[in-house]
């Protein structure tokens, strides 16, 4: 008799957990992301300057200052050189090169890119990524610079083409 109670009580938890895992499965998107991280207030109002998305001239001197920018930046205590700036960590061919450094974001992909308000990509080139291998960019570009990599970058996640970033995707949150 407590053999076919544990049995049924066993039997009742297995069921339960199955339940209970697929409720987990099914009660988020697949594929789900993690928000990005909420925007300094400093950073809050940057834009993209107007019609540089898909302007041919900008998006090819952002592709010359992301391949051939060279930038000293410390990384645990050591002094490193990103010696073919962004491409040294990013890849430098849009079409087929995978992240060179591990944790580098693929901007081939659009449904992570896609997410990037202006302000948000503006700021973590900007300042960097705090305990990565991103530096602070901020010093070493100019705004404007900064603005024409970010319209290179961009294109990765269209097929390598010119696109508008107005996706539905994008999120955009601000620090109290």
């Amino acid at each position: 008799m407590i053999f076919k109670e544990k049995i049924s009580l066993m039997s009742k938890m297995i069921i339960v957990g199955v339940i209970f895992s697929h409720t987990l499965v099914f009660a988020s998107e697949p594929g789900q992301q993690k928000p990005l991280k909420a925007i300094p207030k400093d950073y809050a109002e940057k834009v993209m300057p107007s019609g540089w998305w898909t302007d041919k001239k900008i998006i090819a001197e952002g592709k010359k200052i992301f391949e051939n920018t060279v930038l000293q930046y410390k990384f645990k205590r050591k002094l490193r050189i990103a010696d073919n700036g962004c491409a040294t960590c990013h890849g430098i061919d849009e079409k087929k090169d995978r992240p060179k450094k591990r944790g580098s974001p693929d901007f081939r992909i659009s449904k992570k890119v896609n997410r990037f308000s202006d302000a948000y990509w503006f700021w973590r080139i900007s300042e960097g990524v705090a305990k990565t291998r991103m530096p602070s960019w901020k010093a070493k570009l100019s705004e404007a610079d900064i603005w024409k990599v970010i319209s290179y970058q961009h294109t990765w996640s269209h097929g390598n083409k010119p696109a508008l970033h107005d996706h539905p995707e994008i999120e955009y949150s601000v620090q109290k």
